[in-house]
């Protein structure tokens, strides 16, 4: 094992990953939460402001994907594609079945340079979520709390604020609602059997209202859908805690590009449109499990310095005074010093854990298990 392999499984190395992740964000949610002062004067101003504070934050957990573990992404699609990509605001419908399902995307955000400005339909939950769900907030993310009944409205009015956006954007939809698990999607193909749709066998049924809104919401806007199915070379089963010990991944995505225009207009048309959509995904990850690839050219976009360089610029900034700080408390010789800093040792290591567990599939969401907890 060579010394960098065995940095990155050492836990103080990853404590001080998190303290700079988290103290930088913390930095850069309290500037945005300045920049506010702009909005009533110029929110474009505003709006790039915050992409790019967006970017200082996003681009660390990107580092972690593309040079700490080195992980490789690589596309299969047409090059006419890829000409569009980080020219146009687009929807992107990704499948949910892994932890960093998300980084990939967004390293392919960083690499076609619309990170700062990337999108989500996320749960409301995720707004109270220090760091992340801060700076969601102040990039006017649309949040819902997943009854479309009471969120048919904030979605509409959210998405409607996107549509003078000043920066080219990638706006990610979840379809099937919740990330997979064997027993959300037995409980998914029930539904799916009720309403006479054909089974799917590496995808839940997809939720229709919040794909068709978009659609009708942002049309003028954005220029085409990006239907993008992933998955990992080996039957491989990525998390964010082996990427963080250096676990490098082989991830693969078909990438379709559809203009907006080819989608029905109407909500029964758009919603049969996403079924199809599913159904040929589907397909692709089938064929994917018995050829090991996914159909089209295999394109693998460089990688930029910009997320090693923030980096760098702030561990420069946070960790020399920390080390200088924790030299003076051992030199102090004061137990309850010592004992008072380990315990915030302590609390850092419980707090940055804690962000991890977002990502975890067994720590997701109870969303799409509501016809089990019926039956049962």
């Amino acid at each position: 094992m060579g010394l960098l392999a065995y940095l990155k499984t050492q836990f103080v190395v990853h404590l001080l990953i998190g303290f700079v992740f988290v103290v930088s964000g913390l930095i850069i949610n309290f500037t945005q939460l300045c920049t506010l002062a702009l909005w009533p004067i110029s929110k474009q101003l505003y709006r790039r402001i915050n992409c790019r504070l967006a970017y200082s934050l996003w681009s660390q957990l990107v580092l972690l994907l593309e040079w700490w573990s080195c992980t490789e992404c690589t596309l299969f699609t047409d090059q006419a594609t890829v000409d569009h990509f980080g020219k146009e605001h687009a929807v992107v419908i990704l499948n949910h079945n892994y932890e960093i399902d998300f980084l990939c995307g967004w390293t392919m955000c960083e690499r076609f340079g619309v990170l700062g400005s990337s999108k989500v339909l996320a749960k409301r939950e995720l707004r109270c979520v220090p760091l992340i769900g801060w700076t969601w907030y102040f990039l006017e993310i649309v949040f819902c709390k997943r009854k479309w009944e009471e969120d048919r409205q904030t979605v509409k009015e959210g998405l409607k604020r996107l549509v003078d956006y000043p920066e080219y954007m990638w706006f990610l939809l979840y379809c099937e609602g919740t990330r997979f698990t064997e027993t959300k999607h037995r409980v998914s193909m029930e539904v799916a059997t009720s309403k006479g749709l054909p089974p799917l066998k590496y995808h839940l049924l997809p939720r229709t209202k919040g794909f068709t809104t978009a659609v009708q919401c942002l049309r003028g806007t954005v220029g085409a859908i990006y239907d993008v199915t992933l998955n990992f070379r080996g039957n491989k089963n990525p998390s964010l805690l082996g990427i963080l010990y250096g676990k490098k991944y082989e991830a693969d995505m078909c990438v379709r590009r559809f203009p907006l225009e080819d989608i029905p207009a109407d909500e029964n048309g758009a919603a049969q449109w996403l079924h199809k959509l599913y159904q040929e995904k589907d397909a692709l990850q089938e064929m994917y499990s018995q050829k090991g690839e996914f159909p089209g050219e295999r394109i693998k976009p460089a990688r930029r310095p910009w997320t090693l360089l923030n980096f760098l610029c702030w561990a420069t900034v946070l960790l020399s005074p920390l080390f200088s700080f924790v030299l003076g408390v051992f030199a102090s010789g004061s137990p309850l010093l010592i004992l008072t800093f380990l315990g915030f040792v302590g609390a850092a290591s419980f707090g940055v854990r804690r962000l991890i567990g977002v990502t975890e599939i067994e720590k997701g969401s109870s969303y799409g298990n509501q016809e089990l907890k019926k039956k049962e």
